[in-house]
């Protein structure tokens, strides 16, 4: 099957959003007056972001939810997205099942796939995303305020507990593993409470590399420090379960849970409380930020408020740490 083939076949769908989408050179978006173009690009390789026996269809999923993440982060509806994507064949069951999990989820978020292209090389996914935004509401790491509450939504580090199953450092029953690998394999973007959080929260980021690296990435670019609760970060029964050193370090430092951390004022407690209760999505508080003259320093307490000592990385591709 040749390049346009497989286009034509597995991804040119009619466009709902965009004013021309797969098949020109370009494709054409047109924004209302008033409102901003939000954009973000992930990539995904194979063998450093899913392993080889990742099931087709959750990937495609994935390459997507990655990206509306961010759109979510910003508080920016999902208009559209590129797909560019790199394989070694033109496998009918991968392609099928890729582009399933894909599309599905763009549609349920309105999310026409406009454009990109196909080669051949090692299996790897690049998806650019488009979202539009009222002027002046996007949620920046830029904008958090002193004595704003710290929030999380959902549950971390199952991701990463999958990810341990897999190294051979953590065991867990089938059942279990399931689970774990659910969280890792195909994440839900929080896009309907990053739209909930315009006008209510004053920064946020989603968590992607980590609770501690993310968070460090809005106090440098907001000049604050932060208190966190390292105890009271949300959990699993299924993380709940693992060693406190387990707990701890994947909801600290595990990655690719696509939560938002966002942060509010302090006597927005309850109205929160009810935009996800609306939203379908727990949120917790787990921290303060605080000025002071070290920014982006975080003190990590637990439930005693006692002092834990800082031994947590999160991700960097470029990094020599495992």
């Amino acid at each position: 099957m040749g390049e346009f083939e497989v286009i034509r076949t597995y991804f040119q769908r009619p466009a709902a959003n965009a004013v021309l989408g797969v098949g020109d050179d370009c494709a054409l978006l047109a924004l209302a007056s008033g409102m901003q173009l939000a954009i973000s690009t992930d990539t995904m390789v194979e063998g450093r972001h899913f392993v080889s026996t990742v099931d087709p269809h959750r990937l495609g999923h994935k390459a997507l939810a990655v990206n509306l993440s961010d759109l979510a982060a910003c508080a920016a509806k999902p208009l559209a997205f590129t797909l560019a994507l790199t394989m070694p064949d033109t496998n009918d069951d991968f392609l099928q099942a890729f582009s399933a999990g894909l599309l599905s989820l763009a549609q349920a978020h309105g999310c026409d796939l406009i454009g990109g292209d196909t080669t051949r090389g090692p299996l790897s996914i690049g998806i650019t995303v488009f979202g539009e935004i009222p002027e002046g509401q996007a949620l920046l790491r830029s904008t958090a305020q002193p004595g704003d509450d710290l929030y999380v939504s959902g549950c971390l580090g199952d991701a990463r507990l999958a990810l341990e199953v897999m190294r051979g450092r953590v065991q867990l029953p089938g059942e279990g593993f399931e689970q774990a690998r659910l969280a890792l394999e195909q994440p839900t973007p929080r896009v309907a409470l990053g739209l909930a959080l315009r006008g209510l929260a004053h920064s946020a980021i989603d968590v992607s590399d980590g609770f501690l690296g993310d968070l460090g990435h809005v106090l440098r670019s907001s000049h604050l420090q932060a208190q966190v609760d390292v105890d009271g970060l949300p959990r699993s029964r299924l993380l709940a379960q693992q060693s406190a050193h387990w707990q701890r370090e994947c909801t600290l430092a595990g990655g690719d849970d696509y939560e938002l951390l966002f942060s509010a004022s302090a006597g927005l407690a309850q109205v929160l409380d009810k935009v996800a209760q609306e939203c379908g999505v727990p949120i917790t508080r787990v921290g303060r930020l605080l000025q002071g003259p070290q920014p982006g320093k975080v003190q990590l307490l637990d439930h005693h408020g006692r002092e834990v000592a800082q031994t947590y990385a999160s991700f960097d591709h470029f990094s020599s740490s495992p």
